[in-house]
């Protein structure tokens, strides 16, 4: 059975910083690329980082130089570096082997003073 645990969201300010986990099992994570991916209110979920097997990543040009995406194989997680938060960045985060149809319950980011 696939589960996907995301965790470390929360209220932060503007200009602030989080860092979200997601805890794989069920899976062979080493042989999955991963993504996150989030949800604003009253919106479409879009894509937000991808890593490959090997570790190279894509971002969305909306959080490029500010978030970095990374994997520990050996612990099964996928982490998510969020800095210089902006309310714009609010939503819900989930995390996803690509091309797959699983996912997580998310973890929500709320940005704002």
């Amino acid at each position: 059975q696939v589960q996907l645990v995301e965790s470390g969201g929360g209220l932060v300010q503007p200009g602030g910083s989080l860092r979200l986990s997601c805890a794989a099992s069920g899976i062979a994570f080493r042989l999955y690329a991963m993504g996150w991916y989030r949800q604003a209110p009253g919106k479409e979920r879009e894509l937000v980082a991808t890593i490959t097997t090997g570790g190279s990543a894509n971002y969305a040009d909306s959080v490029k130089g500010r978030f970095t995406i990374s994997r520990d194989n050996a612990k099964n997680t996928l982490y998510l570096q969020m800095n210089s938060l902006k309310p714009e960045d609010t939503a819900v985060y989930y995390c996803t082997p690509t091309a797959t149809v699983y996912w997580g319950r998310g973890t929500r980011v709320t940005v704002s003073s």
